[in-house]
């Protein structure tokens, strides 16, 4: 071998850490498995594969304790340990426990939508489809270049698109499939300019190699990379339906089958959050003066505009319970926004990044809960409007409390005291970061919230009018509802278990 071939050999092949790509690993081989199997199960026993990718998801959660022994990385660069593509540490096991995790309640949602619907939606295209984007989702956190990440999100929204149009001849499925997919298309558009635009002033994609190049570029190349960091933040923002780039959700969720719609509320804001959390923090902290107050602004717009539209659906005669909890993800998407912006102006960027990864946990558990309310509801209910919650208490009194206690965390009023605490902790963000106008507003936004997600408490707990509809809820129903409140309990009786990320690095 040749002095030149030598160095390129060693160069490319490189040992594969496989214990800790495991988790996106199982999702993705359970997903092809589930697609082949697909063909050759009968129609009576295709709910096999339902439960089947229960198990995958189950594994694929499982699979990350093993991890939690120490920081690992793979697919490294030849001699450099430190400069990674794919690296395991808290924040990347954190926020794949969240995107498994939701996953699972998510698929066990779906396993009792899919069997009212039988004949209506194809079982095997929607497994692999909900796998293949929840491998994507759990990829993303521990992709540590540009490329890996663009990939991973794509692999995360591909899927996503055909799961909100999966209803086939549904015209609101399709419209809310073409909104996703037009502003999700312009989002990728928007972050691969972004990207290839810091890659022409740094000369890398990995994460950390930029943050050490990208603050000694001057001259035109200091134009290109500033632009480069814009587009690359503006792309994200899509991503996280930051306003004004939320105008796809409320039509997106209300077209989308309903156990769909749960899944993007939680794992496509994670995905969102933790590609922009990486990409300010890892790659352009020294471009702080630049991203911090950008996306100051956005967490004030988002939380105000999610609010007041939800605030707003009051004046609809029949309005939609899913309607209702998108506008209220959008608000709830500002308040998650308030830590990263914080993270600029802190002397602790870590610990402002904890206080939005604690917010998230308690978020996905109980709008993961909310969600699966709403589907037992919507059996009986086909509109599942708000007004169908009437009287809940009185047919089936532990789903009301469970709701009503779902609501409360997210309201942030005891007794969901682990929603009051991530509040708290994701205002001390912005107070301790010097955002006191922030802080401000999103206490206002607090008390806007508080209105219609008691006004939907109270309406539980009414008298029924006429006889109250009995509802019967099935095993996969049942645990998702029981996961979410154990969940939500447990993290309102031990707040500490999620709010220590906001005092320990994650990184």
């Amino acid at each position: 071998m040749s002095p030149v071939a030598q160095p390129l050999a060693q160069s490319v092949v490189q040992s594969v850490d496989w214990l800790a790509i495991a988790p996106p690993t199982i999702a993705a081989v359970v997903g092809l498995a589930v697609l082949v199997a697909d063909l050759f199960v009968g129609d009576n026993r295709k709910a096999l594969l339902g439960w089947v990718s229960v198990a995958g998801l189950a594994a694929s959660t499982l699979m990350l304790l093993p991890l939690l022994d120490g920081d690992r990385s793979t697919f490294c660069l030849t001699g450099d340990a430190d400069v990674c593509s794919y690296t395991v540490d808290g924040f990347t096991l954190v926020i794949q426990f969240l995107v498994l995790g939701g996953a699972l309640l998510a698929a066990l949602l779906s396993v009792t939508a899919l069997k009212d619907a039988r004949g209506g939606l194809p079982e095997g295209e929607f497994w692999f489809l909900l796998l293949s984007s929840a491998a994507g989702a759990a990829l993303l956190p521990a992709s540590r270049d540009l490329a890996t990440l663009i990939v991973a999100l794509e692999v995360a929204s591909l899927p996503a698109f055909a799961l909100v149009g999966i209803r086939h001849g549904d015209r609101k499925s399709s419209e809310a499939a073409l909104k996703f997919f037009l502003s999700s298309v312009t989002a990728t558009t928007v972050s691969l300019m972004g990207i290839s635009f810091v890659y022409a002033s740094t000369g890398t994609l990995y994460l950390t190699e930029i943050a050490g190049r990208i603050d000694g570029v001057d001259g035109q190349l200091h134009t290109l990379a500033q632009a480069g960091v814009v587009l690359t933040l503006i792309g994200f923002a899509f991503k996280t339906a930051a306003v004004p780039f939320h105008f796809w959700v409320p039509d997106t969720y209300v077209g989308a089958p309903l156990p769909v719609a749960a899944y993007l509320s939680v794992i496509g804001k994670a995905v969102g959050f933790s590609g922009l959390i990486l990409v300010t923090v890892l790659a352009f902290p020294s471009y702080a003066d630049v991203w911090g107050p950008a996306l100051a602004v956005l967490a004030a717009l988002t939380m105000t505009v999610g609010n007041v539209g939800a605030l707003r659906q009051q004046s609809t005669r029949a309005y939609s319970a899913v309607r209702l909890l998108a506008w209220s993800s959008v608000g709830q998407a500002g308040y998650l926004l308030v830590p990263i912006a914080a993270a600029a102006y802190s002397d602790d960027a870590e610990r402002s990044i904890g206080s939005t990864v604690a917010y998230a946990l308690m978020y996905a558990a109980v709008n993961l809960g909310a969600f699966a309310v709403a589907a037992l509801v919507g059996r009986t209910k086909t509109l599942n409007r708000v007004a169908d919650y009437r009287g809940l208490y009185a047919a089936n009194p532990v789903t009301a409390l469970l709701l009503a206690f779902f609501l409360l965390c997210l309201a942030g009023l005891p007794p969901g005291i682990i929603g009051l605490f991530a509040k708290v902790t994701v205002f001390s963000a912005a107070v301790d970061a010097g955002l006191g106008w922030l802080a401000v507003l999103m206490a206002a936004n607090v008390v806007i919230a508080l209105f219609y997600y008691l006004q939907w408490t109270a309406l539980l707990f009414r008298a029924p009018e006429g006889e109250p509809a009995r509802h019967h809820v099935p095993a996969p129903l049942t645990a998702a509802i029981a996961l979410t409140a154990v969940v939500g309990i447990g993290l309102s009786g031990a707040p500490q278990l999620v709010l220590r990320f906001a005092d320990t690095g994650l990184f």
